[in-house]
């Protein structure tokens, strides 16, 4: 016996993944529901292998009552309105925005590194996906967290386009498009040209100089993983369609070798290690994409503060970023806390 699952925002980016991960991974589904706003009522999405289709439906008059869990992809206005309405009528809510991630009675939820925290989830019926730069750079601090002790972490990232919704991956395509014939790259999206540049600005401001996108990597890994952890992030969009990467530094309490690093890493959950000291010994975003790894290379020791190391991390922000997480984290409901499955 199995769930019956609600993909909400389903005619989106994550929406789609969160359809097809279901579908690879084989949840235990007896019926799957799309919905989505007005604008997308009617059009009909694929879903699984066999091509079943689904005819979307609008969220505003859909009725969750009855139904077990409820994927959500539509951004934070709309979580507002209707996660509360899903996880009244007993529907558990996995969403991806932003909107509860901070909430003390909502459970964050990485499951390869805080698969326990999912036990408060009844408090709101809701469950949080954390940011996608925060979920690939967790999965790559935990196992050596837990081995040295992490005491800071700087990290840079290099965002994908696909970070910003279709709107994001159709600006970089027309204006690489329209440089090759001269034309103009005027940005609509983005605050600057994307296409050939890079941009030291993903989400809005705040009176401290950071961004919106830096402050979410510092309080997530901070809920997620320890807050004790200083970390500074610099968050920068970049010219790939999908797959986000990050250069991190690690500063540790405890000593810990590059080779003891790798060899941890080889062995953790979530992770797949690549490290060659050769050329193209190491993953790109472009190796990346529809993998649910989280890829990591480039371990080093970092010589310049004591117990330091460095690391290259690349993920597909699509999957384990968005849809892959919150698949994963309604397996974990299901193990500890549905068990309805045969």
């Amino acid at each position: 016996m199995g769930y019956r699952v609600v993909v909400a925002g389903a005619t989106g980016n994550v929406g789609r993944e969160m359809l097809n991960i279901l579908a690879e991974r084989e949840f235990p589904v007896d019926e799957i529901a799309a919905v989505a706003s007005s604008r997308s009522t009617g059009d009909e999405i694929e879903f699984g292998e066999t091509g079943q289709k689904l005819k979307v439906r609008n969220i505003e008059h859909f009725d969750p009552t009855g139904w077990d869990i409820a994927l959500f992809a539509i951004g934070s206005e709309a979580t507002k309105v209707y996660a509360p309405k899903f996880a009244a009528a007993g529907c558990t809510v996995i969403d991806n925005s932003s909107l509860y991630r901070m909430d003390p009675d909502v459970p964050l939820i990485v499951p390869e590194v805080n698969p326990e925290a999912i036990d408060g989830y009844q408090r709101r019926n809701i469950i949080a996906n954390p940011n996608c730069s925060t979920a690939q750079l967790v999965v790559a601090l935990k196992p050596l967290h837990d081995a040295a002790k992490i005491k800071r972490v700087v990290v840079a990232t290099y965002q994908s386009v696909s970070g910003a919704g279709k709107a994001g991956m159709d600006e970089l395509f027309e204006q690489s498009r329209n440089i090759f014939v001269g034309d103009s790259a005027e940005p609509h999206k983005f605050t600057k040209q994307i296409a050939f540049n890079v941009i030291p600005h993903i989400d809005s401001f705040l009176e401290d100089g950071s961004t919106k996108e830096e402050w979410k990597m510092v309080v997530e890994t901070k809920k997620i993983l320890d807050s004790k952890i200083k970390l500074s992030a610099t968050c920068v969009r970049v010219p790939v369609f999908v797959g986000h990467s990050e250069a991190v530094n690690i500063e540790f309490e405890n000593e810990l070798s590059a080779e003891e690093a790798q060899n941890i890493l080889r062995e953790a959950p979530g992770v797949m290690l690549v490290d060659k000291r050769e050329d193209g010994g190491y993953v790109t975003p472009v190796e990346c994409v529809g993998e649910y790894a989280t890829y990591i290379s480039r371990v080093r020791e970092d010589p310049t503060v004591e117990n330091g190391l460095a690391l290259w991390c690349v993920s597909d922000n699509l999957r384990k970023g968005a849809a892959l997480n919150a698949v994963q984290i309604a397996e974990l409901l299901g193990r500890r806390h549905l068990k309805k499955a045969a």
